[in-house]
């Protein structure tokens, strides 16, 4: 059973007639009045409705609710009575002048609550009649708020303003950032805005230099894995390849492989669309394709600078990886990310940008694939023996989700001297992957199964993952 309580905007002005506590211990959830009743959300349709009739002192309409989105939506629920309270307020005010205050303090709220999460994005998004507000947590979107669209245009205003962005302009995209001090620590802020049928999208990237600035030893990688990847990044020159799907961990790699090259002694450059985060002792050029500065302009452009190492976001072109490739054939490390499904499949890639095959043979020094899967909640997850694996069950502990924070499985492809000639000589992928299996090569899938084995996630999130 779906969640419909998201399909809501629940009145929370009602709550104060009953206390939070009868709410739990009845497991309901008042919505809304309907005229001449009110709509009571239950996972127990035999409930006494002429208690509740009682209680709420009008009639009681129920509504049939899966009971751990009941107890999910209860166990926030003094919080979102605080939003709903602000979001009335600001709604009330939004003709007074210079009356910001309700809003700015609602929004304040949304960003501590996200940051306590260890959200990585916040979506402000305008659907049908109302707004809705969802946080990414361990990679996916979980709903946290949902009012009336008259507040959409207060929260659009006020996060354009933080951004520095026209606040009166909603017709086409804007891009821009901002700092805030949050609980005596300075977070990064990335805005995106997308005008869509009902209004517009409005999405916030948290960046926290906290969370990027991680050692490679404490990503999670395995030994085996951890080893080869520290052994090709300090190669002279060559070309490393990072690999995988938006979310999968790629920059939190890439920064780690970045900072533990960063000696006194190398000049490293990265071009990045945008710079996420910023690195001391690192040139880092941001691409601006408003004033044509754009990755090929910048890469046509980078070794008159004299780096040793590059890191490139993302090789998108011919034209990208041709210059990627010919700066790894002159002396330089060139460390970049390519979005493909697992490290073979890269190689394919490779070739449909129209790389020679010798050329990729000659430079190509290892290609790192990975995701980052969910682990089970460990207090909740429960093993069904007919399939042999743990369930997500959901309890107070992990939001009732079932899962609870995520690991990188991986897997990392070495070009060896075999490796090498076989792309010369342009033999089939199939081949190439025979020979690296017999060799140690393991798969995305076998890492994911041993986690699967081992009881730290399970199935479901295997096949959405591999």
């Amino acid at each position: 059973m779906s969640n419909i309580l998201l399909n809501y905007n629940i009145d929370y002005s009602m709550s104060p007639r009953i206390s939070l506590d009868i709410l739990k211990q009845k497991k309901i959830v008042p919505i809304k009045n309907e005229e001449l009743c009110m709509l009571v959300a239950t996972s127990d349709m035999k409930i006494n409705i002429v208690a509740l009739s009682d209680i709420f002192e009008q009639p009681i309409k129920l509504l049939e609710v899966d009971e751990k989105y009941i107890k999910a939506e209860l166990q926030y629920y003094a919080f979102k009575q605080q939003l709903f309270e602000l979001a009335t307020y600001a709604v009330q005010n939004i003709h007074k002048e210079n009356e910001n205050s309700y809003i700015i303090k609602f929004i304040d709220e949304v960003f501590l609550f996200a940051i306590e999460f260890n959200s990585s994005d916040i979506h402000f998004e305008a659907v049908d009649k109302s707004i809705v507000i969802r946080l990414r947590i361990d990679g996916e979107l979980n709903q946290i708020f949902r009012f009336d669209i008259a507040l959409f245009s207060l929260v659009s205003s006020i996060i354009k303003y933080f951004g520095n962005l026209d606040i009166s302009q909603r017709r086409i995209p804007l891009n821009g950032r901002f700092s805030k001090q949050i609980e005596e620590r300075i977070y990064d802020f990335r805005i995106s805005t997308m005008p869509t049928v009902y209004g517009e999208s409005i999405v916030l990237r948290i960046l926290d230099n906290g969370n990027i600035q991680k050692d490679l030893d404490t990503i999670g990688f395995d030994t085996v894995t951890l080893e080869t990847i520290k052994k090709n990044i300090h190669l002279n020159q060559g070309l490393v390849l990072v690999t995988g799907p938006t979310g999968s961990g790629k920059t939190t790699s890439l920064y780690s492989m970045i900072q533990s090259l960063n000696t006194k002694n190398k000049k490293i450059i990265t071009i990045e669309d945008p710079v996420e985060y910023k690195l001391q002792g690192v040139m880092q050029v941001n691409i601006n394709n408003e004033i044509s500065l754009d990755y090929q302009t910048v890469l046509k452009n980078i070794l008159r600078q004299d780096p040793d190492i590059l890191l490139i976001g993302e090789i998108r072109d011919q034209e990208s990886l041709q210059i990627a490739i010919q700066a790894s054939l002159t002396g330089h490390l060139v460390i970049a990310t390519l979005h493909t499904n697992n490290a073979l499949e890269t190689l394919t890639r490779l070739f449909d940008l129209k790389a020679e095959h010798y050329l990729v043979a000659s430079t190509l020094k290892m290609i790192l694939s990975q995701r980052l899967v969910r682990l089970l909640c460990p207090k909740c997850k429960s093993k069904d023996l007919n399939i042999n694996s743990y369930l997500h069950v959901g309890c107070e502990e992990c939001h009732y989700t079932g899962y609870k924070n995520r690991k990188v499985i991986s897997e990392v492809l070495t070009i060896d001297k075999t490796i090498s000639s076989m792309i010369s000589q342009n033999k089939h992928i199939d081949e190439i992957q025979e020979y690296a299996c017999k060799n140690g090569y393991r798969t995305l899938a076998d890492n994911a199964k041993e986690f699967v084995t081992s009881g730290l996630t399970n199935l479901e999130e295997f096949y959405s993952k591999v």
